[in-house]
């Protein structure tokens, strides 16, 4: 079941920001169908989805979802993520394996390992593990990583990262 809020039907209370709305209306876009794992809920095992998910509470085990993976900031995941694109806003513990892009928003931690073809780094966002840059993120480890630690984005105005030729992405921590 998939629920899309028009902003003129926004809660007044502002419970969802536009930002937000946006983004799940994105997502349900892209995909079709998006499930959601509330903020109350504890899932352990392997979760699966044919579309796109959107976390709100823990889970742990395996995630793998053919289309979009978002974990808000209330999230709590502990497990391996194989997705397309994958946005982490709270807190993250594994590997994650895209076929797009690996976004870690204001606020969002992850500890361990990404490997995608792009990688976003917001202002306040603290990755801890390796970013293998892989064209078709195979999960393979042919091309070769960088150990980082540290919060991205320190400095005022600079990218977070940069891409070497061979397809590594350093993030600098000042």
């Amino acid at each position: 079941m998939i629920f899309k809020r028009d902003d003129d039907d926004a809660d007044p209370a502002g419970a969802t920001t536009p930002a937000t709305a946006r983004r799940e209306d994105k997502m349900a876009d892209q995909n079709g169908e998006v499930t959601i794992v509330g903020a109350g809920a504890r899932l352990e095992g392997n979760v699966v989805s044919a579309g796109s998910l959107r976390i709100d509470g823990q889970v742990k085990g395996q995630i793998n979802a053919e289309g979009d993976v978002a974990l808000s900031p209330e999230s709590q995941v502990e497990a391996d993520i194989r997705a397309q694109n994958v946005s982490v806003a709270g807190a993250f513990k594994g590997n994650i394996i895209v076929k797009g892009k690996a976004q870690l928003a204001r606020g969002g931690r992850v500890d361990g390992n990404i490997t995608s073809k792009t990688l976003v780094i917001e202002e306040g966002g603290i990755f801890h593990g390796q970013s293998i840059m892989d064209g078709g993120a195979s999960g393979s480890s042919s091309g070769s990583s960088s150990s980082s630690s540290g919060q991205a984005g320190a400095s005022q105005g600079a990218p977070a990262a940069s891409q070497t030729e061979k397809g590594t992405d350093q993030v600098r921590v000042p």
